[in-house]
């Protein structure tokens, strides 16, 4: 089995399970006052100390969440309410044309909910980076306090996005950010905002836990109330499992250094074997673990059977549409026409791929190749 879909999640990590195994073992709620209680407590702080070192904030901002998705919800949500609370209103939310189906999804849901808070798109280049004078120009043109949206690198295609220019435009405009860094943590800095998204899965952590990195003294009321765990930011009984897994495969991912060489030489390969083959992004900066390509007249669903048959697992995007193959909302704003969006397969790889994973990749490829040459000249 070649496993070439980290982006959609990464195999847990053994030390994660260890960890959660651990935390199962011992027990205890971590509001108790009870010894294990005061041991399920440490284990949560120990993981928030390295999930802050990999964001590089302070323990103190890292609040734990469900995941992602929840993340995004509780902070598009809680800037919002947190700004009227503070009695400064966010009038304008700006979100990139690529940004990933949780952030646009709950966006639209906060727009919606909160009157007078205008939604507003800013597109991005052919060469999947979102655009910046796009950006600076409305942030120009309009009145009232506003909250940007933008992702550290892009999910499908892998694209660096200029996180440190729109954290700039931000501070001149008076305007928060928030950041998804889930694609972005352990690959490369986690770049600083007001609000950061993290995921413990992609990381080779357990699925269903994730943070938002709260930076000291930005508008931000709670989603729910409760119990008043996590400071109240996020009440509920905390998933310790979850979180200890987490700051076991955070602090992995510290220390590993993610070098570009077998995406390299998996592009090289598809060059080799298809030579009309489109790599979307490959002008622009990228993760150096994500490929996002096509194989022209090869339609994606028909790739990813035939190559899932030969025991090569890749996607044909996003993880997050039910099991769907659909076409691409990132390609469409890059501008790439839906025949071509239609053929686009993403491979991603990780802590745990090999060359061997490489060449099983490329072998399916070529023999998918050669069986659709084979029909078509019969």
């Amino acid at each position: 089995m070649a496993y070439l879909d980290h982006n959609a999640t990464a195999p847990l990590r053994d030390a994660s399970r260890l960890a959660a195994e651990r935390a199962f073992a011992a027990g205890g709620n971590a509001s108790s006052v009870h010894a294990s209680g005061r041991a399920a407590r440490g284990l949560i702080e120990d993981a928030r100390v390295k999930v802050a070192a990999l964001a590089g904030v302070e323990p103190s901002e890292v609040v734990f969440t469900s995941g992602a998705t929840e993340a995004a919800a509780l902070a598009l949500w809680g800037a919002a309410q947190g700004a009227i609370d503070a009695g400064v209103r966010i009038t304008r939310l700006f979100v990139s044309a690529i940004e990933h189906p949780a952030v646009l999804a709950n966006a639209a849901t906060v727009s919606e909910r909160f009157a007078g808070l205008r939604l507003e798109t800013i597109p991005a280049t052919a060469g999947g980076v979102t655009d910046m004078d796009a950006l600076r120009n409305a942030l120009r043109e309009g009145k009232g306090r506003s909250l940007i949206a933008l992702m550290a690198a892009n999910n499908e295609t892998g694209v660096i996005q200029p996180v440190g220019e729109a954290a700039a435009l931000a501070a001149e405009a008076g305007a928060l950010l928030l950041v998804d860094a889930v694609q972005a943590a352990g690959r490369m800095a986690v770049p600083r905002a007001d609000y950061v998204m993290l995921s413990a899965h992609k990381i080779g952590g357990p699925q269903g836990v994730g943070a938002l990195i709260l930076k000291n003294g930005v508008p931000f009321t709670p989603l729910i109330t409760g119990g008043g765990q996590e400071r109240g930011m996020r009440p509920g009984t905390e998933n310790v499992p979850g979180i200890a897994g987490f700051g076991a495969a955070a602090e992995i991912a510290m220390r590993e250094t993610v070098a570009p060489v077998l995406r390299d030489h998996f592009e090289a390969g598809l060059r080799a074997i298809v030579p009309n083959v489109i790599i979307f992004g490959a002008e622009s900066s990228r993760l150096a673990n994500t490929s996002c390509f096509a194989l022209p007249g090869i339609n994606a669903e028909t790739a990813l059977m035939a190559l899932d048959l030969d025991g090569v697992m890749l996607s044909s995007g996003s993880a997050c549409s039910s099991g769907k193959v659909k076409r691409s909302h990132v390609l469409a704003a890059m501008g790439v026409n839906d025949d071509v969006a239609g053929c686009a397969l993403r491979a991603s790889f990780g802590w745990s791929s090999t060359e061997a994973d490489v060449k099983a990749a490329l072998l399916s490829i070529t023999n998918l190749q050669a069986r659709i040459r084979s029909r078509a000249a019969a």
